[in-house]
């Protein structure tokens, strides 16, 4: 295990609030080798995207299995720390999630408080801390520190009532930072203010989500994020791409 170790103490130092980490998110050996090969220090793997490359649907549309062997194919292509959204955890067992991410060579995972196998209900707060408290046990037990990004949905679903939700999302978010997370995901597009409140109520760093086509690095390291992903916008801005050079062949 020492080179996964080894691996993901890089992956996690990476991490640096203001001066951002940027992983594009990608979905098989293809994308990440292209990744790689344009200069970046590490990757993560999407859901969404993965589960589009395979004609399946996003929400544990594949099995935990499925996934890992794409995962597996992706470690093999590249040099690079890659880190893996495992949704909701497919109904496993923290110690199996664990077990099959670091089999497939990842060394760090998203973990979302939407469960998707129950009809998409929201973990309650202290629920979704102790599953990821539950997760770095198991990683510290396996003898590799990986690295656990902690995600809420509370904004990307507008889940409650919007004047509270920022406090209610900082709640969430402490509580699984004080579980054993290593980086927090209030996933959805925030505007500046709120995200430099995020930024700097948080005691961890701070990953966002952009465009690939909008923003920049820097504009992100302002507000003090610490690592930025695309997850399935790079995917689709590839694809329009596409569609632009095969629409004239139509």
């Amino acid at each position: 295990m020492s080179a996964l170790s080894d691996k993901a103490a890089a992956f996690l130092e990476l991490h640096r609030p203001g001066d951002p980490v940027i992983l594009p998110t990608v979905w098989d050996a293809w994308s990440a080798g292209f990744v790689q090969e344009a200069g970046f220090a590490a990757l993560t793997v999407g859901s969404h995207p993965l589960a589009d490359s395979l004609g399946r649907s996003d929400g544990e549309g594949m099995t935990f299995a499925e996934s890992m062997g794409r995962i597996a194919e992706i470690t093999a292509a590249v040099d690079l720390p890659v880190s893996v959204d495992i949704e909701s955890g497919y109904g496993l067992e923290p110690a199996k999630l664990i077990e099959g991410l670091l089999a497939a060579g990842a060394v760090g995972l998203n973990i979302e408080d939407t469960v998707h196998g129950e009809g998409g209900r929201l973990r309650e707060a202290r629920e979704h801390a102790d599953f990821v408290g539950e997760l770095r046990r198991a990683a510290d037990a396996a003898g590799v520190h990986v690295v656990v990004n902690a995600r809420t949905d509370l904004f990307l679903r507008e889940i409650g009532d919007p004047a509270d939700r920022l406090d209610r999302a900082l709640e969430r978010l402490r509580l699984a930072a004080e579980a054993g997370a290593d980086v927090l995901y209030p996933v959805g597009r925030h505007d500046p203010d709120t995200l430099r409140r995020l930024c700097a109520e948080l005691p961890l760093p701070i990953n966002s989500i952009a465009l690939p086509d909008q923003g920049d690095r820097a504009g992100f390291a302002e507000l003090g994020v610490a690592r930025v992903s695309f997850g399935p916008f790079l995917q689709r801005a590839l694809t329009t791409e596409a569609n632009r050079l095969l629409a004239r062949w139509r």
